[in-house]
């Protein structure tokens, strides 16, 4: 399989672990050979019901395809067994998919309220105990900024800030992240997209 010009997410996407809930983020560029911008308000962190959210690295035509196959495939479950999975089967039956190029974050709420994070990574689920920015082309920069200023007891509004600026950190040197940002918040009270922003290029005279 040739993947020299696969249009991949480049990319930083990141979860954080907070004392009242979880926190997901990534950034907006698509890169296709990984030098060439192909999209710049590429989706990345998304919900995929109303209490999962998912994101993607690596290739986007397989995130995207890897996150409707396991919208059915909770689906049935759900059917099958009558109650509603719980995050940690999710990311086992996220963690089953096939895959030859992507890494996914998953994050949810269970029913008692409780939110989580799982790095999915080479067939392989892991509880995510404090941050990750999975395998992304961003990762060095993040993980390197998350280090520094994660602590325990991060409240979700810190959670927040820190995820932007982790991304802003990665986007300042990663040619596969930037465009823009978005943060999703999963609490008690549910999943609540709370950051979109985007990049505008100003140019002006040198002084």
């Amino acid at each position: 399989m040739d993947t020299k010009n696969i249009v991949k997410t480049g990319t930083t996407i990141l979860g954080i672990v907070c004392k009242d809930g979880v926190v997901m983020a990534g950034d907006n560029r698509a890169t296709i050979g990984g030098s060439l911008i192909a999209i710049k308000d590429m989706k990345k962190v998304f919900p995929l019901n109303d209490y999962l959210v998912f994101s993607g690295c690596g290739s986007a035509t397989e995130a995207q395809k890897v996150s409707k196959l396991l919208t059915a495939e909770m689906k049935l479950k759900h059917l099958r067994s009558k109650s509603r999975p719980t995050v940690q089967q999710a990311a086992g039956l996220l963690s089953n998919i096939q895959v030859s190029e992507s890494a996914f974050i998953l994050a949810g709420i269970d029913q008692d309220g409780t939110a989580s994070i799982y790095d999915i990574l080479g067939q392989m689920a892991n509880k995510v105990s404090e941050y990750t920015a999975s395998i992304g082309s961003g990762m060095p920069y993040s993980l390197g900024f998350l280090e520094r200023a994660w602590k325990p007891n991060l409240t979700v509004k810190e959670g927040i800030e820190l995820a932007v600026e982790s991304i802003k950190a990665s986007s300042a040197r990663d040619v596969g992240s930037g465009n823009g940002i978005d943060v999703y918040t999963l609490t008690k009270e549910g999943i609540k997209k709370v950051v979109s922003q985007k990049v505008e290029e100003i140019y002006k005279n040198k002084e």
